[in-house]
């Protein structure tokens, strides 16, 4: 039962790969080439709110005991970033199944969703992880995160000529979340009352 835990999480995160950054920034090239300002603006926001998942990422890296929280909330924050804009829903209905760019999205955004849902159902069968992911019975969240270690590590050593251990990730990992929590904040507080669910893809109208 562990192999096939282990296995699922494994799974779960190179299948993060393709639907979190490989199609994403295919569906963003795809809809600048069509000039497909909705598709556009629900890209452009999406790449706002996924960074996120990479600071729980370095945050994974470094240890920290809340990582696999912030990570569950990334995903959840991704999805909801997909799916919320009134005005943006509205255009994609209005396409049928012929037009490719729109299609592959909805359906990306279907899968995004089950991506989400599903590091949530792993992360709740290893519930003692959400508060202490160093336990031993947490390791296998650790492992996928070892290669991304190992690239930046060999990448940081390359460019400074310094090692990047656990603690420097640690540390980039809650600074950026400070920032990226300082930031959602203040978009909750001045945008989100103003615009409401309306992403306003369409002001600049003029291609």
């Amino acid at each position: 039962m562990n192999v096939f835990n282990q296995l699922s999480i494994w799974l779960s995160f190179q299948l993060s790969i393709i639907f979190l950054i490989g199609i994403p920034i295919t569906l963003f090239v795809w809809s600048i080439k069509k000039r497909n300002k909705a598709v556009n603006k629900l890209l452009s926001i999406y790449w706002k709110i996924s960074p996120l998942f990479f600071i729980s990422l370095l945050l994974l890296i470094g240890k920290y005991n809340y990582a696999l929280v912030i990570t569950n909330i990334s995903t959840l924050l991704m999805t909801i970033s997909v799916w919320f804009w009134n005005d943006i829903n509205d255009e994609l209905k209005e396409y049928n199944l012929s037009y490719a760019l729109t299609t592959t999205t909805k359906v990306w955004r279907w899968c995004l969703t089950f991506i989400s849902l599903n590091f949530l159902i792993q992360s709740l069968r290893n519930l003692n992880c959400f508060s202490f992911v160093n336990s031993a019975a947490c390791e296998i969240w650790l492992k996928p995160s070892s290669n991304l270690y190992t690239i930046i590590k060999n990448l940081f050593n390359f460019l400074f000529g310094a090692n990047f251990t656990q603690p420097i990730a640690k540390f980039l990992g809650l600074f950026s979340l400070l920032i990226f929590t300082l930031g959602l904040i203040q978009w909750s507080i001045i945008k989100l009352p103003k615009n409401g669910r309306n992403s306003s893809f369409s002001e600049n109208e003029g291609n």
